[in-house]
């Protein structure tokens, strides 16, 4: 069994101040395959004590110097990719495909699209209109960073990369149920040169660990994502020191079909997107609402889509659906699918239980409910899992007002042929990304929600301005007499 007890401070791996194991889980097969420790307030004060001592000399490092180390970062990326894709399909279940492909490979693409926003960051200009009024852009401090376990890659390199870019230090927690692929992020960043305090790893829970950073006063600033209930603790724990807090929480993303749409791909494309990681995707397009006109078709279109994907062991090759990440996970949405069928939702794929062949795992049935009203538990709570739920409607205005009745904001999806109608129903949702007929969201741009989905953006240019005060120095002269 992999061990990985020991915890990355100060350029060194040590050995927690009080020894707690955690076995990790393989949800392909429900057995453990490696061995963490659980850290407590003790280590977090050691790795606080580290950050803040490389505080004072990366914070004013050159953009050159910062940069040579993304690039380096980036070459021992590219070398270990594939021991990163085995160590996230193993610890949270995405097919080995996928996890290669898709969840190994953002963190690729995010620190290429780091590296392009570093080298046009203006980290220092003038007020515009105000020739002697300079605004200087400078590190927060100590970052306390924590993230989740559906895409742990993609989140711990949106995090940890642009705010070492922007000259601050950091203390990584990432899920205890899925920590082993931080810990080989560790290696890279050991590998990579970067100077001792600068990144430090502690795994733990969010009761020991999490909590422990969120109130520290030796931590500036808190980045969180997980669920809008844990960001809730970490913005009250924090709030008494008063550090900034960046959060990204959950979605119950609307996918807006109109009848003017090719209807059989838009349909097939949305099911298939919230099938994708086994529905673990916080803006997963997980209400797909149909203009009544084409929700016939739609209905069976999106049942055919569900029938037709495959479930399978993650270890191997294919485009197949992997396991729910943990018990937890499994009973949580075989509960909330008991709720769509109790509350008189049309089930007309999937359901409860395992799919056929499958006698343990935390592998789950691709499922869809059809004529979902937007008062159900499945339409407004956040299953994660490969559920989705379909509603009609009758108007635009009618699927804009579903759209936005919820009390997220993360994402939202129009599919429609109307250019004029897509814009203007997209400047109508309140969501903090809206994407068209299946347009990729790109790296730079921002992620990030409105209302209970979060505070801030992640990704590019934004993403390092999150970890950045601003400073108005005024009287400032450039040309000198």
């Amino acid at each position: 069994m992999l061990r990985k007890t020991d915890f990355y401070i100060d350029g060194k791996w040590i050995a927690p101040v009080v020894a707690k194991e955690l076995e990790v889980i393989n949800p392909a097969d429900e057995q453990a395959f490696a061995v963490i420790s659980l850290g407590s307030a003790a280590d977090v004060d050691k790795a606080v004590s580290a950050a803040r001592k490389a505080f004072t000399t990366w914070s004013v490092t050159s953009r050159e110097e910062r940069l040579a180390w993304l690039e380096r970062l980036l070459a021992v990326y590219k070398s270990r990719i594939a021991d990163m894709a085995k160590a996230i399909s193993s610890e949270m279940g995405a097919p080995i495909t996928m996890a290669l492909d898709e969840q190994a490979a953002s963190g690729t693409g995010h620190i290429k699209a780091f590296i392009r926003s570093l080298k046009e960051f203006e980290f220092e200009r003038p007020l515009n209109g105000h020739d002697t009024v300079r605004l200087a852009y400078e590190p927060i401090g100590v970052c306390g960073l924590i993230t989740p376990w559906n895409w742990p890659m993609n989140q711990v390199v949106l995090k940890v990369v642009p705010a070492i870019a922007a000259g601050c230090t950091v203390i990584l927690k990432p899920s205890e149920i899925a920590p082993i692929s931080s810990v080989i992020f560790a290696e890279m960043v050991d590998a990579s040169g970067l100077p001792a305090g600068v990144f430090n790893l502690v795994n733990g829970d969010g009761p020991s660990v999490g909590a422990a950073m969120s109130a520290h006063p030796g931590i500036d600033m808190m980045s969180f994502t997980g669920s809008t209930r844990a960001g809730v603790a970490v913005t009250k724990a924090a709030a008494d020191t008063v550090k900034r807090v960046s959060l990204e929480l959950g979605g119950k993303s609307p996918n807006i079909v109109f009848a003017d749409s090719d209807v059989e791909a838009a349909v097939k494309r949305g099911v298939e997107h919230v099938f994708n990681n086994t529905g673990q995707s916080c803006n997963a397009p997980t209400r797909m609402l149909v203009e009544r006109s084409v929700y016939s078709k739609a209905t069976e279109i999106a049942a055919e889509t569900a029938k037709a994907t495959k479930v399978g062991d993650p270890s191997q090759d294919g485009d197949h659906m992997g396991p729910l990440v943990s018990e937890m996970q499994f009973n949580k949405v075989q509960g909330l699918i008991e709720q769509g069928i109790k509350e008189g939702a049309r089930l007309i794929a999937g359901g409860t239980g395992r799919p056929e062949g499958f006698n343990r795992g935390y592998y789950v049935r691709p499922t869809v409910f059809a004529d979902v009203n937007n008062d159900m538990v499945i339409a407004r709570e956040e299953i994660f899992g490969p559920v989705l739920a379909m509603i009609p409607f009758d108007t635009e205005e009618e699927a804009v007002e579903i759209a936005n009745d919820t009390p997220y904001g993360l994402a939202a999806y129009i599919q429609s042929g109307d250019r004029e109608r897509i814009k203007r129903v997209s400047k109508q949702l309140r969501a903090g990304m809206v994407r068209i007929n299946g347009a990729d969201h790109a790296a730079d741009a921002p992620f990030g929600g409105y209302k209970q989905s979060g505070i801030g953006r992640e990704g590019g240019h934004f993403g390092i301005e999150d970890f950045l005060e601003v400073k108005a120095i005024s009287g400032w002269e450039d040309n000198a007499a």
